[in-house]
């Protein structure tokens, strides 16, 4: 009976894939054990044989272990814009694990050895790539356009839409934007008019002087007495609008809009 079970065994074992060498996970692991010896060893006479080691010659002390120690960052040349990082040709110092995975795998950058920051010193020049002024130029914009702007204005007093107004609507949503990175539409909105209220128009954002964007904006009127008061929509972004001028109508299709929160309806 025992020599049956251990021939079942030991065909279970061989048949079995996951035990086999071609299936076998082999990972290497660098570590680097910095060591001193405690004791001094004596240095042997010439042309004479080196004596034997003592015993209390091979008791080492721990200077550094490796494995205790945070990563250090290392130094790349990307070949590529990447958001929130850089530009084509310049040198940036990220985590080893980063650079690996997010950089150097998908060919968005290269070692910053002596040749390559030879061979990419005018790389940015040579290549015609799109260049941003800043690693996040493009992010901010990303953001901008999916911005939803309101615009709110006097009910009883005349008024014609100013950069400074735009200026305000955005600092109240937590964006200093400067006056003069604001370009308003050349045909003028002025007011207050009530067939105006919640409909759209948009503003054009300069971002360091180069990248421009258009922001989505939404016009609505507030009255200091109460009783004229507008009531509030919560959550205005989510309701179509009409645009102020129909020739505003085919830029503000271009733009994405914000998104709400999706509810479950029982």
């Amino acid at each position: 009976m025992w020599k049956n079970c251990i021939s079942t065994l030991t065909r279970t074992l061989n048949d079995c894939t996951l035990l086999t060498k071609p299936f076998l996970l082999k990972e290497q692991k660098r570590t680097t054990f910095i060591l001193k010896r405690r004791h001094v060893v004596p240095l042997h006479k010439k042309n004479h044989n080196p004596k034997k080691l003592k015993s209390n010659l091979y008791i080492y002390d721990l200077v550094k272990d490796t494995n205790t120690e945070p990563p250090t960052h290392i130094d790349v040349i990307l070949t590529s814009f990447v958001d929130g990082l850089g530009n084509i040709g310049e040198k940036v110092s990220v985590k080893p694990d980063y650079a690996y995975n997010h950089l150097l795998l998908p060919g968005l950058a290269v070692y910053a050895t002596v040749e390559n920051l030879e061979k990419y010193k005018h790389f940015s020049e040579n290549l015609e790539k799109i260049q941003y002024s800043s690693p996040n130029a493009l992010i901010v914009t990303n953001i901008l356009s999916r911005v939803c702007l309101s615009v709110v204005m006097n009910k009883e007093h005349p008024w014609t839409i100013k950069p400074w107004h735009i200026k305000v609507s955005f600092r109240k949503c937590c964006y200093i934007v400067p006056e003069d990175a604001i370009t308003l539409p050349e045909k003028p909105i002025t007011g207050p008019d009530m067939n105006l209220e919640n409909k759209e128009f948009f503003v054009t954002v300069t971002v360091n002087k180069t990248e421009k964007v258009n922001v989505r904006c939404k016009l609505h009127h507030w009255s200091t007495e109460i009783v004229e008061r507008i009531p509030h929509i919560h959550n205005f972004w989510e309701d179509e609008a009409e645009p102020i001028y129909p020739e505003f109508a085919d830029v503000l299709k271009e733009l994405p809009k914000k998104a709400g929160k999706v509810q479950n309806k029982v």
